[in-house]
């Protein structure tokens, strides 16, 4: 799932190739996509393109004053493209879900893979009419969120960590890799209670959050659209790499899977040496 720093970057490319250009028309392919009818999306026809942008994990478009929004989801993705086909695309079972045709033959499809079809596409006068935006909570790049706010997030929320990292509402724009990512540089236990975190361990939390992120952001902004799942890949230390060892102590990582996602972590590093227990087998957050 694109996160903050891929987000970030998108937003970037995006402005950097279509900045200024008008749109064409927009091909809806996936009407499921479509949450909004009113602007409708024809109405974009004549726009100009004025810079994209982020909120949270939400890329937006601002097309003279209209907002064209998406969220990615899981499987969602921006592909550019030099040239499009003029025809219009059929409407079927590939990935395509929007096709955005700029002046000169150019344009961006948005895609997504997988049967959970979860893409979300907007059309709005104020990104507010947004509901995940309206939901969101401060930016975990925002200079204003300092230790002192996300103590005070944390405070008011008796969730293990992990989930907590992942909550929109309470911290936008950290998803599944990136949580496990600051809270291994944090050395904290995904399954810790956030109401018990020391005051030492959230501005340990807070530093590790601007760091991971920021790092992120550097390496991924000036990536085009086509490298930057791999480079976020290739950026991860312990998402994703269960079975390898651990780069600052050299224990195994280890993993726990749940229904439809999983988590990675070190137990050296994060949780004293205990292997947490698998939450397909247990219900319990330590094994016995």
């Amino acid at each position: 799932m694109p996160e903050l720093p891929e987000v970030e970057a998108l937003a970037a490319f995006l402005t950097e190739r279509a900045r200024g250009l008008t749109v064409l028309r927009i091909d809806v392919v996936a009407f499921s996509a479509l949450k909004t009818f009113d602007p409708a999306v024809s109405a974009l026809a004549g726009a100009a393109v004025r810079a994209a942008g982020r909120r949270g994990k939400f890329l937006t478009v601002d097309l003279d004053g209209t907002y064209l929004v998406c969220h990615l989801s899981r499987g969602g993705w921006l592909q550019w493209r030099d040239t499009l086909p003029s025809a219009p695309p059929r409407a079927g079972k590939g990935p395509l879900a929007l096709r955005v045709h700029l002046e000169g033959g150019c344009g961006w499809d948005l895609t997504e893979a997988g049967t959970q079809k979860r893409l979300a596409v907007y059309v709005v006068r104020d990104l507010e009419e947004v509901p995940g935006i309206a939901r969101l909570g401060p930016d975990a790049l925002d200079p204003r969120f300092d230790a002192a706010a996300l103590g005070a997030v944390l405070a008011e929320r008796r969730k293990q960590i992990k989930g907590l990292l992942t909550d929109q509402s309470a911290i936008a724009g950290i998803g599944n890799a990136y949580s496990d990512e600051i809270l291994h540089t944090a050395k904290l236990s995904p399954f810790k209670l956030a109401t018990g975190l020391s005051p030492q361990e959230v501005e340990r939390l807070h530093g590790a959050m601007r760091s991971v992120l920021t790092d992120a952001v550097e390496r991924c902004v000036g990536q085009r659209a086509a490298t930057l799942k791999a480079e976020k890949k290739t950026g991860l230390r312990v998402h994703g790499r269960t079975g390898e060892p651990c780069p600052v102590c050299g224990d195994t990582i280890r993993e726990v899977s749940f229904s439809d996602s999983s988590l990675q972590y070190c137990p050296t590093c994060q949780t004293g040496g205990t292997a947490l227990a698998d939450r397909r087998l247990s219900k319990f957050g330590i094994r016995t």
